[in-house]
């Protein structure tokens, strides 16, 4: 075996069948399959079960296909280091964050990352939180903020912090009188409404409050885009329902807007913290980790995120470097995050 045939496999089961991962590897399909049969043969086990619709991993080919993905990017990681013509050590964390939350907390953790550890080159990933957990199965990604608890039984979970749901309204919307800050939930559901698609956890999570009473929802469009949706939500088509962070950025633009909670129904949702098992979370993803939480936990203490309160006590200190890790982060990182909780 040998890391090439590992790059094929792992390409072959993300494209779902051998001619897209041939074109993907720029490889001929023959040679692609060949490559694949000796894979197989050395194991001695199928990794594939091949249909007219493709491909699919067996059990032990998609064991395989997680701990080959690991060991690439960890290659990818090593090479990137040796690479660097500085001499500084570098290593990179990949952080899977839904829109929201990146409104939020994406530019405060990245500038805290560059800031504090120059050596860490962060990768953030914006994404739906489906597909973001389809990612942390798949060990494409070191952390991840999502909102459901189950997304994976072999990765570390932990509750990060509960938001509240508001109706957002443009403030020159007629759709509701100036001077109301709440509605009820029956009031919001006779609202026309713009939400995501029924696939997106946000969905579910509102549909399940208003099944509760029994009450028709007017949807008048299923969008999964933040930026459209606020968009059209601006432009006047309807109301929607998300949680604050969906308008930080709105501000920027010049746009002002009306949050309305809801009296008579607790809406709100729970993000979660996920990372890869321990045994496979890299000294810099776990700096990462506790980063991402004292940030989000200052954002909320400042009053520069509203409408969230935290489920969790604040993170331990992160475990000390490794030997080989970076000197600037070995001699930076216990002290820096026992000052940032102060």
């Amino acid at each position: 075996m040998d890391l090439r045939q590992l790059r094929y496999f792992a390409q072959i089961v993300e494209s779902g069948s051998l001619s897209k991962a041939s074109r993907q590897l720029f490889i001929a399909q023959p040679a692609l399959s060949q490559q694949l049969s000796k894979l197989e043969g050395e194991i001695g086990k199928p990794l594939l079960t091949r249909s007219s619709k493709g491909v699919a991993p067996t059990e032990n080919g998609l064991a395989l296909y997680h701990h080959a993905r690991f060991m690439l990017r960890q290659l990818d990681q090593a090479l990137s280091i040796a690479r660097k013509e500085s001499g500084a050590v570098q290593s990179m964390v990949s952080v899977g964050l839904p829109a929201t939350t990146v409104s939020a907390l994406g530019l405060p953790l990245v500038r805290r990352i560059r800031e504090r550890y120059p050596s860490i080159l962060l990768n953030v990933v914006e994404g739906m939180s489906g597909h973001l957990g389809q990612m942390m199965r798949m060990g494409q990604l070191d952390l991840a903020v999502l909102f459901a608890s189950d997304v994976a039984p072999d990765l570390s979970t932990e509750a990060l912090l509960d938001e509240e749901l508001f109706v957002m309204l443009p403030r020159h919307s007629t759709l509701v009188a100036p001077r109301r800050t709440s509605l009820t939930i029956a009031e919001a559901a006779a609202l026309p409404l713009i939400l995501p698609t029924s696939t997106h956890g946000l969905r579910r999570r509102i549909a399940t409050e208003f099944e509760r009473r029994s009450l028709q929802v007017r949807i008048v469009a299923e969008i999964d885009s933040l930026s459209l949706l606020m968009n059209c939500v601006y432009n006047g088509m309807a109301a929607t329902i998300k949680p604050m962070a969906a308008i930080y950025l709105e501000g920027a633009r010049g746009r002002k807007w009306r949050a309305l909670s809801i009296s008579d129904a607790r809406m709100s949702r729970r993000n979660y913290l996920y990372s890869l098992p321990p045994e496979r979370l890299s000294t810099a993803a776990a700096v990462v980790a506790t980063e991402l939480k004292v940030t989000a936990l200052e954002l909320m203490a400042s009053g520069a995120w509203t409408g969230v309160e935290a489920v969790s006590p604040p993170a331990p200190p992160s475990p000390e470097p490794v030997p080989g890790f970076a000197r600037s982060l070995r001699a930076r990182a216990p002290q820096e995050i026992r000052a940032a909780r102060r």
